[in-house]
C-alpha cells in the first residue's frame, strides 16, 4: 500500500502551570510509531520570536514529518484531538492549542507567515485566513493563537542552519518535585564533549543551564551540533528523577534566526526582533537598579538601548562605549510606557567602528623642555622657566587607547535566548536537511 506524506505542526499545548509542547510531541511520536510510520525527519523544534508578550516560556512550536499508509491518514486528526483533550490543563484560561495537518507542499503564504513569526507579531486572524483559504485540516481551542506556531513550524524546514537538542522527560505526576540534575556530571560532560555541544553551562559562573526550573515535565535538555553528539552527552548526565522518556529534536536553537532583519529607527515597532545600526549619541549610564542605558541615532531618529542587570558582565562592555561609536544593536523592541520610551533590549552588540578619543595637553618648551602655559586667547604659549614665547605652537593631541575593540559581544550564556547564536557557533552552520536519522533517536 502506498504511503502518504504527512506534516503535523503544533503549538501552545502547555501553560505556566505545567505541560510542554515538546513533551506532548514525544507522546504523539509514541502513538504514531504504533501506526508503522516512516519518519522523514527528526521532530523539528522551532523557536519563534522570543519577544512575543503572550508566549509561554521559550515560544517553541513542533513539527512532525512522516509517511504513513493511506488508510491511516483519516484517523490522525481524531487521534491528535483526543490526545490534546487528555493533556491540556483547561483550568488555565490562556492555553490556546493549535494543530495543523498538511499532506502536500506548504503554500507560499504559509511560508511567508513562518518567516514573519520569527521576528514580528503575527495576528491570529492571518493564521485563521490561511487555514481557511488553503483548506488546511486543523484543530484549535480558545482564541486559536496556537495556529500561528503550528503553521510556522511546518513551514520552517530548517534548511539554512540547525542544531539538535536531546530532551529528557519525567512523569507528569513528578512535576512538582525537584529534578536533581547533578551539576558535576554536567560539568564533566561539557568538558569532555567540547564544542560538539553548546550553551549547557555558563562558563563565567559554572551555572548549569540544561535544567529548567518550572513545573513542566522536562528534566534536562542538551544542545549540540549533531544528533549523535547530544545523545552521547545526555548519557553522561545524572539526575535524581528518573527519565521516563526522551526525544531528539532538530531545531533552530543557537542559530540567531530571529535577528536577520535590519530596521531603521523610525520603522521600529513593539516586540520586533531586529538589528539597528547607529551611532552612540548618549553615553551609557548605570541606573540604580543595575541596568545600563544609552542611546543610538541613525538618519531617521534616536532610540534608547538597555542592557539589564541579569546580563552581568555584558554591562561592563556596554559601559565602555563612547559617543560617536558605530554599533549594530541586536535586540528585541520593548514598547513605550509611562516611565520610558520605545527601547531596544540588547541581546548582543556589534561594535563596528570606534570613535577616536583624544586628550590635549600644553606643548613642551622647544628650548628647555618644560611644560608651557597659555599666554592668553590667541597669543600662543609661554615658558615660565626660560621665558620663551611662541604664537605658532599648538597643543599636543594624544589618541587614547580604547578599552573595547571592534567585534561582536554577547551577554553571558546564562542570559542568552534559546535562539541566540553563541560565540562558539559564529563560524558554524548546518545546511540542508538531515541526511539520515540515527537508529535510536527516541525512547522505545
Amino acid at each position: 500500500m502506498s504511503k502518504q506524506l504527512v506534516q503535523i505542526g503544533m503549538d501552545d499545548i502547555d501553560s505556566p502551570e505545567g505541560g510542554c509542547t515538546t513533551h506532548f510531541a514525544s507522546l504523539l511520536v509514541e502513538k504514531l510509531n504504533k501506526k508503522n510510520v516512516e519518519w522523514m525527519d527528526y521532530p523539528n523544534l522551532i523557536r519563534l520570536n522570543p519577544g512575543i508578550p503572550y508566549r509561554t516560556r521559550g515560544n517553541g512550536a513542533v513539527a512532525l514529518r512522516f509517511r504513513v499508509d493511506q488508510n491511516e491518514v483519516a484517523s490522525l486528526s481524531g487521534m491528535v484531538e483526543d490526545l490534546i483533550h487528555n493533556y491540556v490543563d483547561n483550568k488555565y484560561p490562556n492555553t490556546n492549542p493549535g494543530v495543523v495537518f498538511l499532506f502536500n507542499e506548504v503554500p507560499k503564504q504559509v511560508r511567508d507567515l513562518a518567516k514573519l513569526a520569527m521576528w514580528r507579531v503575527v495576528p491570529i486572524e492571518l493564521a485563521q485566513r490561511l487555514v481557511t483559504r488553503y483548506k488546511i485540516n486543523h484543530y484549535a481551542q480558545g482564541n486559536e493563537r496556537g495556529l500561528i506556531g503550528a503553521l510556522a513550524s511546518v513551514a520552517n524546514d530548517l534548511s539554512e542552519d540547525y542544531t539538535y537538542e536531546y530532551i529528557a522527560y519525567r512523569a507528569l505526576k513528578d512535576c512538582k518535585e525537584s529534578r536533581g540534575v547533578d551539576a558535576e556530571s554536567v560539568l564533566a560532560m561539557n568538558q569532555k564533549m567540547g564544542n560538539r555541544v553548546f550553551s549547557n553551562i555558563d562558563p563565567a559562573t559554572n551555572k548549569i543551564l540544561i535544567e529548567p526550573h518550572g513545573p513542566d515535565p522536562v528534566i534536562f535538555g542538551v544542545r549540540g551540533e549533531k544528533a549523535e553528539y547530544v545523545i552521547e552527552a545526555a548519557k553522561q548526565v545524572r539526575s535524581a528523577q528518573q527519565v521516563e522518556r526522551w526525544l531528539v529534536f532538530r531545531t533552530n536553537q543557537g542559530t540567531g534566526g530571529h535577528l536577520k532583519h535590519q530596521v531603521e529607527i523610525k520603522n521600529l515597532r513593539p516586540y520586533m526582533a531586529t538589528v539597528v545600526i547607529g551611532k552612540v549619541n548618549i553615553k551609557p549610564k548605570m541606573t540604580e537598579g543595575g541596568h545600563v542605558i544609552f542611546s543610538i541615532t541613525d538618519e531617521s531618529g534616536s532610540v534608547d538601548c538597555a542592557a539589564y542587570e541579569p546580563s552581568g558582565e555584558f554591562r561592563e562592555t556596554i559601559m565602555k562605549l563612547k559617543v560617536g561609536d558605530l554599533v549594530g544593536v541586536y535586540s528585541g523592541v520593548r514598547p513605550a510606557s509611562r516611565t520610558h520610551g520605545l527601547t531596544l533590549n540588547l541581546e548582543g552588540i556589534e561594535v563596528k567602528e570606534l570613535a577616536k578619543t583624544s586628550v590635549f595637553s600644553n606643548p613642551l618648551c622647544p628650548s628647555c623642555g618644560k611644560r608651557m602655559k597659555s599666554a592668553g586667547r590667541g597669543k600662543g604659549f609661554k615658558c615660565t622657566k626660560c621665558g620663551l614665547k611662541d604664537t605658532e605652537i599648538t597643543k599636543i593631541e594624544t589618541v587614547v587607547k580604547r578599552e573595547i575593540h571592534a567585534g561582536f559581544y554577547l551577554p553571558p550564556a546564562r542570559a542568552q535566548r534559546h535562539l541566540t547564536r553563541p560565540l562558539v557557533r559564529m563560524d558554524k552552520a548546518n545546511s540542508g536537511k538531515a541526511s539520515h536519522l540515527v537508529a535510536k533517536w527516541y525512547s522505545h
